[in-house]
């Protein structure tokens, strides 16, 4: 709860300081206008890559494979393009890191491993029913 808290306040402080330090380097009308650039060819990329994996997942299908890594690369390709929408220097940032793909792969290799490293810990335990034989007498 916390991080999300601390995520919530630190994203609009980090975009507004950008915001003043690149408008005062090349002024407002071009930091603007680089907002606005940077949204439409993250946007028009995104939806370039988007079709390129769900091109790939089709000829998962076809081949009777799961498309899981092509389901989950969708998603944060989605991510990926509300991040570029939402105006600011940060958020655009992280938005082409997850949209190129060697990069969203990086993220995703490295999001999926914290994940299976959570459920190690619990396959130490065997999950099953008991039944006591005496009271069925």
């Amino acid at each position: 709860m916390n991080a999300i808290l601390l995520t919530i306040i630190l994203i609009p402080v980090i975009e507004i300081y950008l915001f003043i330090e690149i408008g005062g380097k090349i002024g407002a009308l071009y930091t603007i206008s680089l907002i606005f650039l940077t949204a439409i060819i993250g946007i028009y990329y995104a939806r370039y890559e988007g079709f390129n994996t769900l091109k790939s997942g089709m000829n998962q299908l076809m081949k009777n494979e799961l498309p899981i890594y092509e389901i989950v690369s969708g998603a944060a390709l989605a991510f990926a393009a509300l991040l570029l929408i939402i105006p600011g220097f940060a958020t655009d940032l992280m938005g082409f890191l997850m949209i190129f793909p060697l990069t969203r792969k990086l993220i995703l290799n490295n999001f999926s491993s914290k994940i299976s490293n959570k459920k190690k810990i619990n396959e130490d335990f065997i999950e099953g029913e008991s039944e006591d034989i005496d009271d069925k007498k």
